[in-house]
């Protein structure tokens, strides 16, 4: 059988020169010129770049052609623990539940209400399957009803680009009320009156700059607040007693609250607290005043502030609940009662319940990694709140939990179909050591039997950036391999928020390279510990991880058998360099800005994935991207590859698979995304297996 032979990417050579310094991208033309309106419509890609990537396509379908039963059974296996006619544990508002439900086989919810407390008397409010009929992409962004159960809103986006349509109806009509609203950001809310919506827009570049309010029922948007910094994003909220609307104005180190008053919606937005570099912050409506949770002050794992101004400025903010290093305050939901904050210390969620009168407990588990995740609802004058607690081994369940009784009621716990006994899994906690004497968490999940003598092929996933944590969560996809006697586990790097908002300053900027080495120290501690062996750990991340994984691939080969880059940001240096692109400005603060700082140039050009390929024997890698997608572009992994190929010294297949109907997130089903799921992970078998050797 003659092996395939991998597309030939043309080199035509680009001359870049920034700050004094000189490189040379020989893929550069793999950007289409007119890449903004490829995000609205795939099909006026420049042709050249469609047949390299078709062939691309083609390409790693032909090498992994040996593995479609495999991919076959994967799937079907993920999808067997994924109950069909599945539905969401009712959120009671008023004289309603609502609740999504699936049917059996849908891809797409269906978004629905009956009266409250009722096991009958359905409402279907949008029927999610009905508007994606036909479509290869569609995803609802958001979806809600306003305040007084008469309308219901939703974004759409039937591309992947992120460019999402507002759509509003009367419920007791079916009517859809004036014209969609057009390029919007997908985030939108009702003013507690029910007489407004508040939406984002959109623009050219895809960033998120102006806020317009419109008649919930139709008519002419108005401007209501416009970003002057095109490093900042936008979002809207509504306070949890309803007093006020309020935008949200930040990027990954700076934030800026803006308040319009509930009583008066069309009133221009006041400032809250106007922005300082480096200062976060964010706040809610408590009755009688503001909660604050800022780093202000020193506060670097935040801590909990209070406010009795009508505008809360920082002069009138009064400390509340203490900053404690190691402690991080991930957020809270105020109720008209009581209290709830969300921590995190050492890689392990708890709950803290507050009432008026100052009393506090706390909710935990005792299992040795676990996920607790506030759900909260829509009510403000209620003593219940929902939690979501999980564990690598133990499937999801929802708590009410009245906060007056201590009482937790089990709403719902999640169903495996095909069948998932916990007793047969085992999960540890492990602590790597890194370089620089940082502790790194590391989370595993195995099958008892496994054997620990280094004979288990190890998946070893990573993300380590915006400050995201890594939840130790249970997972229907992380079985199929587990149960093939794999071990997965989870590196809670630097970069992340894990251990703290610390443990993410440490790893950004000047200081991104700790996320590296912190991801190759874990994997060198499984290889010490007896789990792993070098050569066979796959490595897998995506988007930023995607990054994480080129790095590592550049740093250190030897140690991985294969490597899985989804959505990679692998590009650093042209893509930081690019003020037309949708997210440079707004992540210069975590990445450095090269246009202008000569020393963000160089840390970055020294870590860049993509600019730090060389001559060495690189591992069977497979990148993955979305023809559509905003956020890393789809010519990242196409240049990425064709810059591996090149370079190369060992004869290990370099894999190319381009979603050429969606975005960032891949296949918008639920069943569809498994596909892709399912395509890396038999991606890793069969490497990890040598099956690509000649």
């Amino acid at each position: 059988m003659t092996t395939p032979r991998p597309p030939a990417a043309r080199k035509a050579p680009h001359r870049i020169e920034q700050l004094g310094r000189v490189r040379i991208d020989d893929y550069a033309w793999m950007k289409d010129e007119a890449w903004q309106e490829v995000l609205r419509d795939p099909k006026v890609l420049r042709p050249d770049i469609r047949e390299h990537l078709e062939a691309e396509n083609a390409y790693a379908k032909a090498m992994l052609a040996s593995t479609q039963d495999l991919q076959a059974t994967l799937f079907a296996e993920m999808k067997g623990r994924i109950k069909e006619d599945d539905s969401s544990v009712p959120a009671p508002d008023g004289p309603f539940d609502y609740y999504v439900r699936y049917d059996a086989g849908a891809e797409h919810p269906i978004h629905a209400r009956r009266p409250r407390g009722a096991a009958d008397g359905e409402e279907v409010l949008l029927d999610e399957p009905a508007l994606a009929a036909g479509k290869a992409f569609f995803q609802v962004g958001a979806a809600s009803h306003s305040p007084d159960h008469a309308l219901y809103a939703w974004a759409a986006d039937d591309q992947g680009s992120e460019y999402y349509v507002i759509t509003v109806k009367d419920l007791a009509s079916g009517e859809v009320l004036g014209t969609p609203v057009q390029s919007a950001y997908g985030g939108f809310v009702f003013s507690p009156d029910s007489q407004w919506l508040f939406w984002i827009w959109r623009d050219d570049n895809a960033r998120p700059s102006k806020v317009f309010r419109r008649s919930a029922r139709g008519g002419e948007d108005v401007l209501v607040y416009e970003e002057p910094d095109e490093g900042m994003f936008l979002g809207l909220a509504v306070t949890a007693d309803d007093s006020h609307v309020l935008i949200h104005v930040g990027n990954q180190e700076t934030t800026e609250l803006w308040l319009i008053p509930a009583v008066d919606p069309t009133a221009p937005p006041v400032v809250a607290e106007p922005r300082r570099t480096g200062i976060k912050y964010d706040l809610d409506h408590w009755t009688d005043r503001w909660v604050i949770r800022t780093n202000d002050d020193g506060a670097v794992d935040f801590k909990l502030s209070v406010s009795t101004a009508d505008i809360p400025a920082k002069a009138t903010w009064a400390d509340w609940i203490a900053h404690r290093p190691g402690r991080y305050v991930t957020g809270f939901i105020p109720y008209a009662g009581h209290l709830v904050r969300a921590e995190r210390v050492d890689a392990l969620d708890r709950l803290v319940v507050t009432a008026r009168d100052g009393a506090e407990h706390v909710i935990a588990f005792d299992e040795e990694a676990y996920a607790l995740g506030l759900e909260g609802g829509y009510e403000y004058d209620t003593p219940v709140t929902r939690f979501v607690y999980q564990s690598p081994t133990t499937p999801r369940r929802w708590f009410d939990y009245d906060m007056a009784s201590l009482q937790r009621t089990l709403r719902k716990t999640q169903e495996v179909p095909s069948g998932h006994d916990p007793e047969r899994y085992l999960a540890r906690r492990l602590t790597a050591r890194a370089a620089d004497g940082a502790e790194v968490p590391i989370t595993l999940l195995m099958l008892k039997d496994t054997p620990q003598d280094s004979s288990a092929p190890v998946l070893l996933y990573g993300y380590g950036a915006y400050g995201h944590a890594m939840e130790p969560a249970f997972s229907i996809r992380n079985l199929s391999l587990v149960d093939r006697g794999w071990i997965w586990a989870v590196a809670h790097i630097r970069g992340g928020s894990d251990k703290g908002w610390g443990w993410f300053l440490d790893g950004r900027r000047e200081k991104k390279p700790n996320t590296f080495t912190d991801f190759t120290a874990c994997a060198d501690h499984l290889v010490s510990e007896g789990y792993a062996t070098a050569g066979r750990i796959a490595a897998y991340g995506g988007s930023a991880g995607g990054m994480l994984m080129g790095a590592v691939a550049n740093l250190r080969p030897e140690l991985w058998g294969a490597v899985i880059a989804a959505v990679p940001f692998v590009d650093v240096l042209n893509t930081m360099s690019d003020t037309t692109l949708p997210l440079t400005p707004p992540e210069w603060p975590e990445w450095g800005n090269p246009l202008d700082d000569p020393a963000a140039y160089d840390t970055i050009a020294a870590y860049s994935p993509y600019d730090q390929v060389g001559p060495r024997a690189y591992p069977p890698i497979l990148a993955t991207g979305g023809l559509s997608d905003p956020r890393v572009t789809y010519w990242e992994p196409t240049k990425w590859v064709a810059k591996l190929r090149d370079n190369t010294t060992g004869s290990a297949p370099v894999l190319l698979k381009i979603n050429m109907e969606a975005g960032h997130g891949g296949a918008s089903g639920r069943f569809d995304f498994l596909k892709e799921i399912a395509f890396d992970y038999a991606f890793a078998i069969w490497a990890l297996e040598g099956n690509w050797k000649p």
